[in-house]
């Protein structure tokens, strides 16, 4: 599962980082990006040239009468996106990489009756680059006055050993050396391509417990990442050291 992000790197230093073109404007910071949002993604455009652009967190099929179930599609399972109808058609024609810098989860706590948030992100600070698929749908009659809107979708797997205490899902990472494979958008080879999706090793990541701040989406700070220390319910958070 990834349902709550950060994007802090610029995105000239993101089109730096992934050798892609863009026309976007560096904008300010996001800690606490939510589903329905446009994100940043790497794809490949049809000339074949990788690009870093805006697309609507949540996608939407290119069949889809509207767009109104999008929040429901913010994950696709890697397992089943190949074959799912939601899906499949994205895997095979429209994959991209979705770069955050970290993800939040939010885990159990016996001392506390709401979740514990927890940050996830790099051990080398650099951006992640989660699998995502991409598509394009085209407004109808009934739209309300949207003609196109291209969506994404962050493909999730089984965790890896330092995650799994966390969640019995996270999103799949791509290292470097699978980034020109998987963007390809003549590669068609669906065994070949799911066997890129797979737990990221232990040591590319690193997590801490954060505020319950994040818990709502109006806040969006630098402080939101901070390491907290978790006590029980009826006492105040304390910041700055990890459990």
């Amino acid at each position: 599962m990834c349902g709550r992000f950060t994007s802090v790197t610029t995105s000239s230093e993101l089109a730096d980082f992934f050798e892609a073109d863009s026309d976007l404007a560096d904008e300010e910071a996001r800690f606490n990006v939510m589903p329905t949002s446009d994100v940043r993604v790497v794809h490949e455009d049809g000339n074949g040239q990788r690009r870093l652009d805006l697309m609507f967190w949540g996608l939407v099929p290119s069949w889809a009468q509207s767009p109104m179930g999008a929040s429901r599609m913010i994950n696709a399972r890697s397992e089943t996106a190949a074959s799912k109808p939601a899906f499949r058609s994205a895997f095979r024609r429209h994959r991209c990489i979705i770069p955050v810098d970290g993800f939040y989860e939010w885990v159990p706590h016996p001392d506390r009756k709401k979740k514990q948030p927890v940050y996830i992100s790099a051990r080398d600070s650099k951006p992640l680059a989660l699998a995502g698929i991409w598509e394009i749908w085209q407004g109808n009659a009934s739209s309300g006055g949207l003609e196109t809107l291209t969506s994404c979708a962050i493909l999730t797997g089984p965790p890896n050993d330092l995650i799994a205490p966390l969640h019995d899902r996270m999103p799949m990472i791509l290292g470097r050396d699978q980034w020109s494979a998987w963007l390809d958008r003549s590669a068609d080879d669906v065994e070949r391509l799911q066997s890129m999706l797979e737990p990221a090793p232990e040591d590319w990541l690193q997590w801490w417990p954060v505020s319950s701040r994040v818990n709502s989406v109006r806040n969006n700070d630098a402080t939101l990442i901070e390491a907290t220390v978790v006590v029980p319910d009826g006492e105040a958070e304390g910041q700055g050291r990890l459990l």
